[in-house]
């Protein structure tokens, strides 16, 4: 998969050859701000009225766990003033709503009520194409040559301009594998996405999806490829925290982070041969 622009979620491990004992440097730890998962994502062919919004803290570097955040009042209007409430499954910081109503191209407003609180964000539910049934596969792809590689293809819309996010599932990590593209020297162009993984066999699974997302979407997945150093610059700037579209109307100082989206998506899956 290229790796600009790329964000890759991994796991790492440290090993120290000849030490058996792990060292914790003592870090200043933040006061917990609120994370806001708002990713409102509309799969081709489907109802789309199940929708979830995640509502959690941020937490220590050495914690493994995002506390829950429970007692929001949340909810989703649209264009013609039809409120959509998100109830939280009880404990779980899992805010559902069983009867949204996803329309192409009309703009939602968020609002989250929280301990004397509002948070607000505005987003347009953004098209998708659909991924062609086409699929390559290359036996000697990557970068030595020596792995499979699969690419797939969606054709751009030429009337607008458009920005996509990929997400490419596969069972040798255990997370997706995000890219985000858009059209500025594309534009209704038959788009291609790879990826390979050294470790990929005959009978292996590989899951596809593609997202038509904002251009302030984009931008903000851009910011956050650069903070965490994984789009390929040998000389990446500092890591900083980047804010998305979601604002504290009662105290800016008390930010969110998060982002509030909409996204028709397309899904493929692909059987390696």
């Amino acid at each position: 998969m290229k790796l600009l622009p790329k964000i890759i979620i991994l796991s790492v491990g440290l090993f120290l050859t000849g030490c058996e004992k792990a060292i914790n440097v003592p870090l200043e730890t933040a006061s917990p701000r609120l994370v806001i998962d708002a990713s409102i994502d509309w799969v081709k062919n489907t109802a789309g009225n199940e929708q979830k919004i995640v509502l959690s803290t941020t937490t220590g570097y050495y914690s493994s766990e995002f506390p829950s955040v429970s007692g929001a009042v949340v909810t989703v209007t649209n264009a013609s003033n039809t409120v959509f409430n998100f109830v939280e499954t009880p404990g779980t910081g899992q805010y559902v709503c069983h009867n949204f109503l996803p329309v192409i191209g009309q703009t939602y407003n968020l609002k989250i009520v929280l301990n004397g609180e509002t948070y607000t964000a505005s987003e347009t539910f953004t098209p998708v194409p659909k991924i062609e049934d086409n699929i390559d596969q290359n036996d000697k792809g990557g970068e030595m040559g020596d792995e499979i590689e699969i690419t797939f293809y969606y054709k751009d819309n030429a009337s607008q301009a458009n920005s996509y996010l990929n997400s490419i599932i596969q069972p040798y990590s255990p997370f997706p594998e995000l890219e985000v593209e858009d059209d500025e020297h594309t534009n209704g162009n038959l788009m291609q996405e790879s990826f390979s993984h050294e470790k990929l066999k005959a009978g292996d699974q590989v899951d596809f999806k593609l997202y038509g997302i904002s251009k302030s979407y984009y931008n903000y997945m851009f910011k956050l490829i650069l903070a965490t150093g994984n789009d390929g610059n040998p000389f990446p700037t500092t890591p900083s925290a980047v804010r998305g579209n979601i604002i504290n109307q009662t105290n800016s100082n008390n930010y969110a982070f998060g982002y509030f989206r909409l996204a028709e998506v397309d899904t493929k899956s692909y059987k390696i041969k």
